[in-house]
């Protein structure tokens, strides 16, 4: 049965990957370019040096982190649009402990910093969840509006209590040298922040896969009447899974400004936040599966933007093809439940007739 299972999701896979790569083929040759060529330029921006290589790290690194806290949330049935907005969350109270913890802290400046971020990043997460579980209140219009706010009062806290006071550009100070995590390969922008989010990933696979507590979220996850009746708590597992779904998303916007930016400033998370809803869905919100897809989601960003850069073809043909590989899992998964309903009509049909 199991090596059945395996074979179908091979010849699955196989589909989706032609029609895919048969897509994004018409695409590149509507743009008046070759796409042999293009795919040459694409792979070679992916693999053709070893910077663009480790740049794949880095652009991976916050989807990673934000694709586990959709993945964890989804996981326990809470519908988690607001990684964009815990995003923002964790990268201003990253920013906020940071500057004013003085440099006598040492390491652990960037440690309370980064728990900080996670702190806020939770607690944002945590007032969607409590208005569902306590009024029923959808999940996926607070996050989105949460996202809103938060995202706007960033661009106030620029412009006002987090503006550097030596200048007059909507942005923070600059993180001091001693608070930023460590580029790890000098000469490229690969930092410690690869190495967190690799911890993240095993340690939610572990807690998801192999402790209770992880077992409690996933029935919550599949059927809260059957939870309930087996003496599992629907409103802890909502609380817990949403306040750890955006510690995730936010620690991505901690490493973000210790790593990359090394400030805040308004757009810092290049929508990162709303990807990461497709990278978990792709993924099936399995933990090491996230890990793979925002790995290859990364690797296709890079190669675009080498391939727009050298022969001018779009790169948000990737984001098409993403959005096109999402539509087709999901409309395969809902084939077994298609063929049924179309049976019953044709059988009205007949009947009627």
């Amino acid at each position: 049965m199991q090596a059945k299972q395996r074979e179908q999701a091979l010849m699955d896979f196989t589909k989706i990957f032609l029609l895919t790569a048969a897509v994004g083929t018409l695409l590149i040759w509507a743009c008046g370019a070759s796409p042999l060529e293009a795919y040459r330029l694409f792979f070679h921006g992916m693999f053709g040096t070893f910077s663009s290589f480790a740049e794949i790290f880095v652009k991976a690194t916050p989807l990673i982190l934000t694709g586990l806290g959709c993945a964890v949330a989804f996981r326990t049935g809470f519908f988690n649009i607001g990684a964009e907005g815990q995003f923002y969350a964790g990268a201003m109270g990253t920013t906020v402990v940071v500057l004013y913890l003085p440099d006598s802290f040492g390491v652990w400046r960037i440690v309370l910093a980064m728990a900080a971020g996670f702190v806020c990043g939770g607690i944002w997460a945590l007032i969607a969840a409590l208005l569902k579980a306590k009024f029923n209140i959808s999940e996926i219009i607070v996050t989105i509006m949460l996202n809103y706010i938060i995202i706007n009062f960033l661009g106030y806290a620029v412009r006002s209590f987090l503006m550097d006071p030596a200048g007059n550009v909507p942005q923070s100070a600059k993180i001091a040298a001693s608070a930023r995590l460590a580029i790890l390969i000098p000469s490229t922008r690969f930092h410690a922040g690869i190495l967190i989010a690799v911890c993240c990933v095993l340690l939610i696979w572990f807690v998801m896969e192999k402790t209770t507590v992880g077992y409690e979220l996933t029935v919550v996850g599949k059927n809260q009447r059957a939870a309930a009746c087996n003496g599992i708590s629907v409103f802890r597992s909502v609380v817990l899974s949403a306040f750890l779904s955006g510690g995730l998303a936010a620690m991505a916007g901690g490493i973000e400004v210790l790593a990359i930016q090394k400030k805040l400033l308004e757009g810092i998370s290049a929508n990162c936040g709303y990807t990461a809803v497709l990278i978990a869905l792709i993924a099936g919100n399995r933990p090491l599966a996230v890990f793979a897809v925002a790995i290859f989601y990364a690797a296709m960003q890079v190669g675009a933007n080498s391939m727009q850069r050298q022969l001018g073809v779009p790169s948000a043909i990737v984001n098409i093809l993403i959005g096109l590989v999402v539509v087709l899992i999901l409309g395969k998964e809902l084939i077994p439940f298609v063929k049924p309903a179309v049976r019953r009509l044709k059988k009205g049909g007949r009947a009627d007739a």
